[in-house]
This record gives C-alpha cells, structure tokens and sequence, in this order.
C-alpha cells in the first residue's frame, strides 16, 4: 500500500518543487468552455493536435484505462545564469536539456517507486505531448491557480514551472484546490507587447511571439516583428512582469543549465551558425522543434527588427 505523503515526499526527494494529487473526473463546465471557445475563436493558430482529442482532453479517464487519480508534479526551471542583455534572447525555458525529457526520467522513477510499494500500479506518465489540460489539473491537485496570464502560478514560488503528471489506478488521498487569484492586477495584460492576452486567461496564439517563433510553422506575421524587441525564440513578459515571479529563485536541475556556447550566441554568431553547429550547440534541447530553418527565419525578422524599429 502507498499513501499520498510517501508519493509526495518521494517527488521532493527526485526534485520536483511541488506535488500534488486529485480525482480523475470529467473536465468541469468553466474549464470546458474555456477550452471550446478557445478553438472555435481559432486562438491555437494552426496547432491542430489541440483541437484533436477532444474527448480525451475533458476526460482523463479516457486516456488510462481503469484510473483514479493524477499527481501532478511542477519542477522550476528559473536560471541562474542568464544570456547577455545585447544578445537575441531566449526563453528561459529553453536554456537547458529539453524539459520533456527530463521531467519524464523523474515521472517514470516516480511511478517505479509507486510500484514498489503498491505491486498493482497502472498508468501513464505525461509531459506535455498528450491531450492533457497539465495547468487545470495542477490547479485542481492545490498546486497553484491558474493566472491572467494562462499560466500555473504557485505562491511563494512563481510560474517558471514545467508540468507532469501520473494518471493512475489507485485511489489516493486529495488535495484542495487554491482560494487565490491574480486580483484586480493586469500586469500581464498590459505588458504583452502584442496584446495577444485577449482577456484573463485567453492567450491568441497568432499575437503571442512564443508561438510565432516556435510552433509557427511558416513566415512571422508582419504584426508581430515591430513587437520583437530583442525577443529570438520564445517570450517570458507576461511571466517576468508577475508579481509572483518575484519569489522565483534558481533552479536545483543541472540539465537546465545552459552551456557555454549557448551563453555565447550573439546576433553575429547566429548569422554564421552552420547546420553542425546548430546541432552541436542545441543537442538534447527543446529548441530543436523550431529545426535549423526556424531559427534562421527568426534571425531574419529580428534583424529586420533592429534595422526598421532601432
């Protein structure tokens, strides 16, 4: 037999900065129209895997046969050593080793450990790549809430957080959800420089610069360049201007340390970046779904940046 506080203690102990447990349930009535009016406004741009799945994505249930519960875990990845100012700017989270990755190793030892204890554990361990609503149910598990911003916000601790989650046979005992929210603070809101925050909650993904030079697939919109500012991959303003985030503090995982030559990228080098060393530089990394092509397109748009905005 397991209980919750061995799971959780045991999550702490692999690293993972919170954990918490709650019922695998239908998707509520909120959160379920969120989602659907999400799609139908087309905000995920052409990410069509989020529109696929619906069934599974209101109900967990569908996605492990025979489950009862989902622990939910958050592992910070706030940096220590950050990118020169001057040089084209990544998010944070794409510093280190790809988070999928990395999250996943310390699920699956969670899941062992589980198993060593209770013989007749089933489930999954997902990472952001299934039709998993990850931040509804950090929120249901008493994690955090969920900010104006979109994003997890945990007290005392911020948003710089990846996500996972175990859904599992077992019954188990359950957290409370948070009583808190962002209050009448629009940081966020006003800080996106885009307004791709179309109101609390609601991000657009064809105004959010993370999306544009991430998942876009094609040219940046022609909107979007005048807003890049020194932005190359990804955007951390609606987190950096939170202030929660003002509690975050460095991360404790060494896969999420950058290396040198990433430290090193300056707009010159990323000019003259060859395949091979694109490769050398961002192996094991996250940024390596934007492909070799996607950051040379990024390149061009913020150099037309700096020669139209500066």
């Amino acid at each position: 037999m397991v209980t919750s506080a061995q799971i959780k203690k045991y999550a702490s102990e692999l690293g993972f900065d919170a954990c918490g447990i709650c019922k695998v349930s239908d998707v509520d009535v909120e959160q379920q129209g969120y989602y659907k009016d999400w799609i139908n406004n087309l905000y995920h741009a052409d990410m069509d895997y989020m529109a696929r799945n619906k069934d599974k994505r209101l109900n967990p249930a569908l996605l492990v046969e025979g489950s009862r519960s989902i622990v939910c875990v958050a592992l910070n990845y706030y940096p220590a050593v950050k990118q020169p100012e001057g040089h084209p700017q990544f998010a944070y989270y794409a510093y280190g080793k790809d988070y999928h990755d990395v999250v996943k190793d310390k699920l699956n030892k969670l899941f062992d450990y589980i198993k060593s204890l209770e013989p007749s554990l089933q489930g999954r361990a997902f990472v952001d790549t299934a039709p998993v609503l990850e931040r509804y149910w950090a929120a249901k598990a008493g994690l955090g809430f969920i900010g104006k911003n979109s994003l997890l916000i945990i007290p005392k601790k911020g948003s710089y957080l990846f996500l996972g989650e175990l859904i599992v046979n077992l019954e188990l005992d359950y957290d409370k959800p948070l009583d808190l929210s962002c209050g009448n603070c629009t940081r966020c809101l006003d800080a996106c420089p885009t307004k791709a925050i179309v109101k609390p909650k609601v991000v657009d993904a064809r105004k959010c610069i993370s999306y544009q030079t991430i998942e876009n697939k094609g040219d940046i919109d022609g909107g979007i360049i005048p807003n890049l500012n020194n932005r190359f991959y990804g955007c951390d303003i609606c987190q950096q201007v939170c202030p929660y985030n003002r509690y975050a503090r460095p991360h404790r995982t060494e896969a999420f340390n950058p290396n040198e030559l990433f430290l090193d990228l300056s707009i010159d080098k990323l000019d003259e970046l060859t395949v091979d060393e694109y490769q050398r530089i961002f192996k094991g990394s996250a940024v390596k779904r934007a492909k070799y092509s996607g950051l040379k397109r990024n390149l061009e748009a913020l150099k037309l940046y700096r020669k139209k905005y500066l």
